[in-house]
């Protein structure tokens, strides 16, 4: 059995509280919306190294495992993964390794039902070397034709280019940013780059934001 590192899942540790129930509107939202277009496979990633992406990508996997969804949560991040502590999986063999040989991706199980992950693996010397292929669509491919959602870890936007290599591949992206600390400016760069590579934004996240500023507390989306 996987240790999940529940101070970085609300949905877990509080699930009636207002940030639990911010990321179920967001998983209700993308239900809705894939009923007008596809939306299997979701990259989420922030402007900066500020934001906190990856436990709002848990965050979101786990709503949706837990409402009967079969979740796919992968490791996009090959500079400083954190998918695998946040659900207590080892880390020795994951997506380079698929990337450098194929074959069936190593998709481990942790406590959630329904939730699977599909861990970084060893970090290469070239992130964007190995995520430059044609193979990431093909990976996608394989992982949604076994699960119901695809949920993408990248790195910030502004700070390398492996964002935007995933953004292409995927069906829609989720661009997190923080109340009262990410810059204006840098969420429109954001914006600005995955436009570019003709990324669907399909909304943004909310984190920090004060509970009085809106109804789904301190996490939102549009």
């Amino acid at each position: 059995m996987s240790s999940l590192t529940t101070s970085s899942l609300i949905t877990l540790s509080d699930p009636r509280s207002p940030a639990a129930e911010a990321f179920q509107s967001l998983r209700t939202n993308i239900e809705f919306s894939s009923l007008e277009t596809t939306l299997r496979s979701l990259l989420v990633t922030g402007a900066d190294a500020e934001t906190d992406k990856s436990s709002a990508l848990a965050n979101l996997a786990v709503v949706m495992a837990q409402a009967g969804d079969r979740v796919v949560v992968v490791d996009g991040d090959l500079r400083r993964p954190g998918q695998h502590e946040i659900f207590g999986v080892a880390n020795s063999v994951g997506l380079t390794d698929w990337l450098k040989t194929g074959g069936t991706p190593a998709l481990a199980e942790t406590a959630i039902p329904n939730l699977r992950l599909l861990p970084s693996g060893v970090l290469p010397p070239n992130p964007v070397a190995l995520l430059s292929g044609n193979r990431l669509a093909d990976l996608l491919a394989q992982l949604c034709a076994d699960a119901d959602y695809v949920l993408v870890d990248a790195p910030p936007v502004l700070a390398v280019t492996d964002a935007a290599l995933w953004a292409g591949k995927v069906d829609g992206v989720l661009l997190a940013v923080r109340a009262g600390r990410t810059m204006r400016e840098h969420a429109q760069r954001a914006k600005d780059v995955l436009e570019k590579v003709h990324a669907r934004i399909v909304g943004a996240i909310l984190l920090d934001a004060e509970e009085e500023t809106g109804a789904v507390g301190r996490y939102g989306a549009t």
